[in-house]
């Protein structure tokens, strides 16, 4: 399984960003999909994650409000809708996939896109 993020940028404080992500080699709708940031020098940490047919969606409360995810499986692509955007928000975003929905050690991993959120 592959994943391709994409979408990361510069913008100000109190912006939007929408970030894609495509996977490849699967059928996409086996996979719980995942998103993940990684500020510089803190740990991974999730954001959010939606069900196999976008019923249901997660999110970490530092998000939840601001940023939606949703999927299109005929597109075999997750979206991370990044709205009122803080300068906290500023890291390396991941995409990730798992069949099992464990969110704690995913199966497979896309390689990142940058958002830097200047204030």
């Amino acid at each position: 399984v592959q994943l391709q993020a994409s979408g990361g940028g510069l913008v100000q404080a109190g912006g939007s960003l929408r970030l894609s992500c495509a996977v490849s080699g699967r059928t996409f709708s086996d996979y719980g999909m995942g998103w993940f940031r990684q500020a510089p020098g803190k740990e991974r940490e999730f954001v959010g994650a939606i069900s196999r047919f976008g019923s249901r969606t997660y999110y970490a409360d530092s998000v939840s409000g601001r940023f939606t995810i949703s999927r299109d499986n005929a597109k075999n692509t997750v979206y991370l809708q990044m709205n009122s955007l803080k300068p906290e928000d500023t890291a390396v975003y991941y995409c990730a996939a798992d069949t099992r929905t464990n969110w704690g050690n995913p199966e497979y991993w896309g390689q990142g896109t940058q958002v830097t959120v200047s204030s």
